[in-house]
């Protein structure tokens, strides 16, 4: 019984014991209705409205489960719509995630940095062509430019397997001599002391040439005495291209002490083949690979015309114009794409670009190496006057026509013999040409 007395009076004294807990000192205030539970609360959240403090442990352990989670649900809110700047105002943020362009200082700093990326890029890439003083802006690198054009080459030589004439033939003894005496040229043009290789002819298996592309009835011999002749007065009517930005871009070169870009030039291992197959054509690989095929021999049999032509397929590579035009092409590409997204027509789109962007700009790069050509074969010895009547002739060959300084991409026959007769870089040329029958060496001219 005296137990049984003893535990009930420590039961009736633990709502006594609790009281006093919870009614202590100031340093516990007591939740007894949930209005008093508001008032910490409300206190602890304009706290962190404005100042940023997080609750108490305490306080969130005395807080009841209902008037916890309100407050979660205004604190999560006010971290999600409101920021206090260091003037302790108060701003307002937008619902969902903000986009990086949304925020003006992001903004501010991707186009900052994005300018001195592109600047640098350009200004970094950008180089001047020999003789025009034409600044052109080329990223593919001077090794990358030339491992494509060896390996442009390997393929060719492989395609044509049987085809390509052997060194000893005369077809390509005289190539290989014209091509020398242009390298020997572009050498002294340049005028500084770079390390160059002998041209050699590449060394393939013995070919007999077909009977097909020698000896065709429609040849124009000019050994036999006939010439083409060129009218001296030229039709107004027909002039579509000018040469007038060379000289304009020789001015501003020369003004700003431009410096040509001669070091893709360096070492080359120039190469010649001459490819039995009725084709009136002639290039120069990046790398120094020159590529001859019959056809056109047979239709420009003697030195200073088959010289006017690889000298214009060499002032290609001087002018490193393979390069550009991958660039180029990379720009039109970008271009076209940002036009689809307003003119939703990919025909229209490509008409344009090829009409107003790529064939202007590979038309001009066909008078560039004209101009360049033309020098070449001055200082190799070749009659630069021969010109004019090459690139009319083979325009009689493809057939010229009112349209084809529009569509092609070359410019006419006419129009590219006109220029060469009448712009300043004949003066030029038949100065040089002069010197060089006099045993003279120009040196620098390009």
């Amino acid at each position: 019984m005296g137990f049984f007395n003893k535990a009930k009076l420590v039961i009736n004294a633990f709502p006594f014991l609790s009281s006093k807990i919870l009614t202590g000192n100031g340093h516990h205030r007591g939740i007894a209705t949930a209005s008093n539970a508001i008032r910490p609360a409300q206190t602890i959240f304009n706290k962190k409205f404005t100042c940023g403090f997080h609750y108490s442990s305490l306080y969130s352990s005395l807080n009841p489960s209902s008037i916890k989670s309100k407050l979660n649900y205004a604190t999560a809110g006010t971290r999600r719509f409101y920021y206090v700047d260091r003037y302790q105002v108060k701003h307002f943020r937008q619902r969902g995630p903000q986009r990086w362009f949304q925020n003006p200082r992001t903004v501010f700093v991707v186009v900052v940095v994005s300018s001195g990326v592109l600047i640098t890029v350009y200004y970094g890439n950008l180089e001047t062509i020999p003789y025009t003083q034409r600044n052109h802006f080329v990223l593919l690198s001077r090794e990358m430019e030339r491992k494509i054009g060896e390996a442009q080459f390997q393929q060719l030589k492989a395609s044509f397997k049987g085809k390509i004439l052997p060194p000893l033939h005369p077809d390509s003894m005289q190539v290989k001599l014209i091509a020398s005496d242009i390298i020997n040229a572009l050498q002294r043009g340049i005028g500084h002391e770079r390390v160059w290789s002998d041209i050699s002819y590449s060394n393939e298996e013995p070919a007999l040439p077909s009977s097909s592309s020698r000896g065709s009835p429609n040849i124009v011999s000019a050994l036999g005495g006939e010439e083409l002749k060129v009218d001296e007065q030229w039709p107004r009517e027909d002039e579509i291209l000018d040469d007038k930005w060379v000289q304009e871009s020789r001015k501003a070169g020369k003004a700003r002490g431009s410096q040509p870009a001669t070091q893709h030039l360096e070492g080359l291992n120039w190469e010649v083949i001459v490819v039995d197959e009725p084709v009136v054509n002639a290039f120069c690989l990046p790398g120094g690979k020159i590529v001859v095929f019959t056809g056109l021999i047979n239709h420009f049999r003697t030195d200073a015309e088959l010289a006017t032509i690889i000298g214009h397929e060499v002032g290609h590579a001087i002018a490193r114009h393979s390069a550009e035009g991958i660039t180029k092409n990379m720009w039109f590409a970008i271009l076209q794409l940002v036009l689809l997204q307003f003119i939703y027509m990919p025909d229209v789109v490509n008409a344009m670009s090829q009409l107003l962007l790529k064939l202007p700009f590979s038309r001009r790069m066909e008078i560039e190496a004209d101009h360049i050509g033309v020098l070449l074969i001055a200082a190799a010895g070749y009659d630069p006057r021969v010109a004019p009547k090459v690139y009319e002739k083979l325009g009689q060959i493809a057939g010229d026509s009112s349209l084809k300084d529009y569509l092609s991409t070359h410019p006419s026959g006419k129009t590219r013999a006109k220029l060469l007769a009448q712009s300043e870089v004949m003066e030029e040329a038949l100065a040089i040409y002069r010197e060089r029958l006099l045993g003279h060496g120009i040196e620098g001219f390009l």
